[in-house]
């Protein structure tokens, strides 16, 4: 039994990665430089080019892209739906999935060719801490920001507002309380971690730490199966509306412009299927920008996805998130200058060596992994550098200079990937 097929958290003994998980073969560089080199040739509008591997025309006309019903699936909805991907000589087909355990499962069995996914569940894939190890690809960033914390009412009426305040209610009457992520090796079990620990609460040891599909934790939080939650929207907001939890914090507060869902796919995808995988990158690209360039592409994008198709729900818990528009559920309202973003003149999209280097160092905090893996080496291996920047090129995206980027966290730590053993060993609390 794999880590997200129960509900109680538990992490399987991890594989060391194998020789091809820390570092590009020889035949890859090779690839992936001549790759590199032909992407001028390279063309959004159907413009003849030729690469070493012969024409550029996308290997597979309709391309699965699995996702799951959250808000940030929304720009490979509407790369679909706006006719997008026709541009880029490709079809994708949308297809809804149920849990990130499915996912991951129709990834490694061919039946997805790409998806929507968590960060770090491609991570955890690819070193064997979240599944079958299958060497995985990263191809592109989706969004950031977006995440939140939820806390019942109950909770919120003893008094926890925020996660100090939660650390004070659980210390003056102790039980067993449990929270809830979405993925053992995934973003929101990271955010929720850093967030419980960053109060001095141990995720691990102090709290029952359980795994609930994001569609799932309003209903289980109604019939009183947690005290808290981190999921992606519009879960967080619905709880509100439904007068069943509050919003205790967000992720964008832990890490401003955090990285969060990828467009990921197998390896063994992009060796067979490089145009393909180019041509969709772009027109998600193009799709993102789309829907940040204004409030009424924001307002139809909402409209969109709250189909039953997608994510089945009202059109109102989704769009005030989308437009930065917060309120807790306790009176409290604000502009977050850090909403969801989708592309941000293509900071948002580029795949950092050092978003996925971070991953790791948190899977290494918490006992995901054994022993400190060659960080930069995964990174490397995993994101497709070269292949987003053809894309790039395709949609008119800039692209950053520096494949790293420097941020702080909420604790004041500041992490730029240049020494992620010393940082994943430096936290107080950890497995």
């Amino acid at each position: 039994m794999t880590p997200d097929d129960t509900l109680t958290h538990s992490a399987d003994s991890p594989s060391k990665p194998s020789s091809t998980a820390v570092g590009q073969t020889r035949r890859d560089a090779l690839c992936q430089g001549a790759a590199l080199a032909g992407a001028t040739f390279f063309s959004s509008l159907g413009h003849s080019g030729v690469w070493a591997a012969g024409s550029d025309a996308p290997e597979k006309s309709e391309v699965k892209i699995g996702f799951i019903p959250l808000t940030d699936c929304a720009s490979v909805v509407m790369a679909s739906v706006l006719g997008i991907d026709k541009k880029y000589g490709v079809k994708i087909v949308p297809t809804k999935e149920a849990s990130w355990a499915g996912v991951r499962d129709k990834l490694i069995n061919g039946e997805l060719d790409m998806s929507h996914v968590l960060y770090g569940l491609i991570y955890g894939v690819h070193l064997g801490t979240a599944g079958p190890k299958t060497d995985m690809a990263m191809l592109m960033s989706l969004n950031w920001n977006g995440q939140a914390f939820t806390l019942s009412r109950r909770l919120a009426e003893a008094g926890a507002r925020d996660a100090a305040s939660l650390a004070r209610v659980m210390a003056s009457h102790p039980r067993e309380y449990t929270f809830a992520q979405t993925f053992p090796t995934g973003t929101h079990a990271m955010w929720l971690n850093y967030w419980l620990a960053s109060a001095g609460v141990h995720p691990l040891r102090g709290v029952r730490n359980i795994t609930v599909p994001p569609p799932q934790m309003v209903a289980n939080m109604r019939v009183g199966n947690m005290d808290g939650f981190c999921v992606g929207e519009p879960w967080n907001h619905r709880a509100i509306m439904d007068r069943i939890g509050v919003t205790a914090g967000t992720t964008q507060d832990i890490w401003k412009d955090h990285p969060e869902k990828v467009l990921g796919t197998t390896e063994q995808f992009v060796q067979r299927h490089p145009n393909t995988c180019r041509a969709v990158t772009a027109a998600i690209l193009e799709a993102g920008h789309w829907i940040d360039a204004s409030v009424q592409n924001k307002r139809r994008t909402a409209e969109t996805i709250a189909a039953r198709a997608y994510v089945n729900t009202s059109v109102d818990v989704i769009v005030s998130r989308m437009l930065g528009l917060y309120e807790d559920g306790m009176g409290r309202t604000w502009n977050d200058p850090h909403p969801m973003r989708f592309s941000q003149n293509g900071e948002v999209n580029f795949p950092y060596l050092s978003d996925g280097m971070w991953f790791l160092t948190q899977h290494k905090r918490w006992g995901l992994i054994n022993s400190h893996p060659d960080y930069l080496a995964v990174a490397t291996q995993i994101n497709k550098i070269a292949l987003y920047q053809q894309a790039a090129t395709a949609s008119k995206t800039p692209v950053p200079r520096n494949r790293m980027r420097t941020s702080t966290l909420i604790d004041g730590v500041v992490w730029d990937g240049s020494n992620p053993a010393r940082y994943a060993d430096s936290f107080a609390i950890k497995a």
